[in-house]
């Protein structure tokens, strides 16, 4: 412990006396000064989370540092086009799509040796970066993605129309029953005169 009474606060480096320390992570905070650092809610042993030196709530903590993508929502049934921007998140945009054309060639592939071909881009999909899905080897990264938002893919999460890989929540928009009765949201019905 410091000359002068306490230990330093974690967040605003004065002197933190017995009566009002909170302890976290082997530091000491102020109980005013122990809050997110997104969003400023208090926090308490049940609702911190730390990364590095900074302290979140575990929602902000989620959004900044959590899975990202379909199936990581908020609440339930709930999808988020929130991109991050407000935590400090730069968002890239995807490459444009290239529509596949090939035919997979994996017959003859095999037959002399070579690597099977990936619908999404032509180049061969080795072993070791290839994933199958409908019915095709596809590089793992960059083309084992929706075809329409271009989300990253597993095995689970893909539906295929026409040669082409969609994640579930894309293919239901584009292929998906219409009319009345299929709403997005509980209970809602759309008119389509």
């Amino acid at each position: 412990m410091p000359l002068g009474g306490g230990n330093k606060c974690g967040r605003c480096q004065k002197t933190v006396y017995f009566a009002e320390e909170v302890l976290c992570d082997g530091r000491s905070f102020h109980k005013s000064c122990f809050l997110c650092m997104v969003c400023g809610k208090n926090l308490d042993s049940t609702t911190v989370a730390v990364h590095t030196d900074e302290v979140y709530c575990k929602a902000c903590y989620g959004k900044k540092y959590g899975p990202k993508g379909y199936g990581y929502g908020q609440g339930a049934g709930t999808l988020s086009m929130d991109k991050g921007e407000s935590l400090g998140i730069k968002h890239e945009e995807p490459a444009p799509h290239r529509p596949t054309s090939n035919p997979n060639p994996s017959r003859m592939a095999q037959k002399f040796g070579g690597s099977d071909k990936c619908p999404r881009c032509g180049k061969a999909a080795h072993a070791a970066e290839k994933v199958i899905g409908a019915g095709n080897s596809w590089h793992k990264t960059g083309c084992f993605t929706c075809a329409t938002c271009n989300k990253s893919l597993e095995s689970t999460t893909l539906a295929d129309k026409d040669g082409e890989i969609y994640c579930k929540g894309c293919y239901g928009k584009h292929f998906g029953p219409k009319g009345f009765g299929y709403g997005l949201g509980a209970g809602a019905l759309s008119n389509t005169q």
